[in-house]
């Protein structure tokens, strides 16, 4: 019997490990990555404005007043319909995306780590959109965890909609292993 095929979202706060998750996946279990940073990218690029966590978080923003609170998730589950091979679509950060996620029989998993621990991963990380204090740190991630607009990021919601959650404290091996356990679980509950 053929497996189905896996398209998975994965929300969580700036610093958590999403990237470290969606790295395992892509090279230990095949998965194709389709990000919303890279198509907010695309867009501030095309716009001519700076590539900067604030940036990005304006330009989502604007997206899904102009196309939906949707339609992040919208587009990249587009472009992940295309594949033969499992998915990861990375981040899902408004509850309009997980809708739209779960529409599409997508599983939703949280990644959480510490905040300073995860300031601290973002000063390693070294991208210019983590260039910022940690006083900077706390405000942009205040204003992303909660909104009444549809539109904007609301982290605590999307959280709360996972349906699976991994705390990422630890080493990235630790971490590997929490979603290789993972992975193997969620195998089995969609059979």
């Amino acid at each position: 019997m053929q497996q189905k095929k896996l398209v998975m979202g994965i929300t969580g706060t700036n610093g958590a490990g999403k990237g470290t998750v969606v790295d395992y996946l892509i090279k230990k279990k095949g998965f194709k990555h389709f990000s919303a940073s890279g198509l907010i990218t695309e867009e501030l690029i095309k716009k001519n404005r700076p590539v900067n966590r604030d940036n990005m978080i304006l330009m989502g923003n604007e997206l899904r007043a102009k196309n939906g609170a949707n339609y992040l998730a919208r587009e990249l589950l587009r472009r992940a319909s295309k594949e033969k091979a499992n998915s990861i679509i990375e981040s899902i950060r408004t509850p309009g995306e997980v809708e739209e996620l779960k529409k599409n029989n997508g599983i939703l998993i949280a990644v959480e780590a510490n905040q300073r621990l995860r300031y601290e991963r973002n000063l390693k990380r070294g991208s210019a959109k983590d260039k910022v204090s940690f006083e900077e740190f706390v405000a942009q991630e205040k204003q992303e965890m909660v909104s009444d607009d549809p539109n904007k990021q609301n982290l605590s919601a999307c959280k709360k909609a996972a349906d699976y959650v991994i705390e990422n404290n630890g080493t990235i091996d630790e971490l590997n292993q929490k979603v290789n356990e993972l992975l193997i679980k969620i195998i089995k509950d969609v059979k």
